[in-house]
């Protein structure tokens, strides 16, 4: 019986990208840890917020364009202070997050 549970053990599927079993993402998917990561997965585009970062630095009036769940970069345009640039914070150095209001 404990022969059977190791063939089905090594016959996982494999990754696409690196021919290696694919729980080796596992520890990937969860990358971006904590509240601000978790809030900007679920994020309306286009919503306008305040940055609070580590550090005590303060984005002001940012709209929030999009969050890559890969390297935890989360994409934001700053059209008062500086238009048509584009802003690139780790989400994991953002301590809080404003939502504006309407």
């Amino acid at each position: 019986m404990s022969i059977n549970r190791k063939a089905k053990h090594n016959m996982r599927k494999k990754c696409y990208s690196c021919h290696e079993k694919e729980s080796h993402h596992e520890k990937d998917t969860n990358r971006c840890k904590g509240c601000v990561c978790n809030q900007l997965k679920r994020l309306q585009t286009q919503t306008e917020v305040d940055l609070f970062l580590f550090g005590g630095q303060v984005i002001e009036d940012v709209i929030f364009i999009t969050f890559d769940q890969n390297n935890c970069c989360a994409f934001f345009n700053d059209p008062e202070t500086e238009p048509g640039s584009t802003i690139v914070v780790d989400c994991q150095d953002i301590q809080a997050i404003r939502f504006e209001a309407d």
